[in-house]
């Protein structure tokens, strides 16, 4: 028996990266998994296959976090096939780093970034504490940064920290706000190997490796393993508080 077994979990931008090792932990862990996603159907599919191979009921749904009908339709969706929601991760987010996303202006990456991080967040976690309230109880993790505790110099950056940074903030209120039936906590990813830390070239990475304390890059295991844990019981007294996952580098 897991540590989840016969909850529902909802997790945002699961096709692939942080999502998808996210997804599968707690299928691992005895849940059932939506896995969420908004192009890629065909690598959501088969994330819900391994699920579902391993044990537990998995099902790809599509949805936009940006806009509030998608959202309502994908809790719907959840409830029509598994009854209540236990669990919701929000881990969707706006890629402004690899293809074409560099090219796009300022605005565009701004406007992007704070629809699908900030209000694609606000607007699944209300969606889901409603849900959770109303059949039980629940916990909602949301994903920030790292480094909105300290920095970091770059445009890019600059536009990525005001919306996680907002996350982190607007996660302690709504911890406050849907207790004490619902508990809110945020994990704060650092360099973690996802799409863009693969595409890195040796200096970059190495890079990394020098700067933190524990010598490597974090992988999407790291993380979910986090999110096990805020999920399960063994955190029934953990609400509004932050994990970051960085090796070191920042230390809250």
């Amino acid at each position: 028996m897991g540590r989840l077994t016969d909850r529902v979990a909802v997790v945002t931008g699961a096709s692939s990266g942080i999502g998808r090792a996210i997804a599968l932990a707690l299928g691992a862990e005895g849940a059932d998994v939506v896995v969420n996603y908004a192009r890629s159907a065909e690598l959501a599919s088969g994330v819900a296959g391994e699920i579902e191979r391993g044990g537990r009921r998995a099902r790809a749904i599509a949805a936009d976090v940006s806009r509030r009908s998608d959202v309502e339709r994908l809790l719907a969706q959840t409830l029509d096939a598994f009854g209540a929601v236990h669990i919701w991760v929000n881990n969707a987010g706006a890629d402004i780093l690899t293809g074409d996303a560099p090219s796009r202006s300022e605005d565009d990456r701004w406007d992007r970034v704070m629809a699908v991080d900030l209000k694609g967040t606000w607007l699944c976690s209300r969606t889901a504490a409603a849900a959770m309230v109303a059949h039980s109880h629940g916990a909602i993790v949301n994903m920030s940064w790292d480094h909105v505790l300290t920095g970091m110099g770059n445009p890019t950056a600059a536009i990525y920290a005001a919306a996680k940074g907002g996350v982190l903030a607007m996660s302690r209120c709504l911890a406050r706000e849907f207790a004490p039936r619902v508990r809110v906590n945020t994990i704060a990813p650092g360099w973690i190997r996802t799409a863009w830390g693969a595409s890195a070239d040796d200096a970059t990475s190495r890079s990394v490796v020098d700067a933190t304390p524990l010598a490597r890059w974090g992988a999407p295991d790291d993380v979910a393993a986090a999110v096990v844990f805020l999920a399960s019981s063994e955190a029934s007294f953990i609400t509004g508080e932050t994990i970051v996952v960085g090796g070191g580098v920042v230390m809250a």
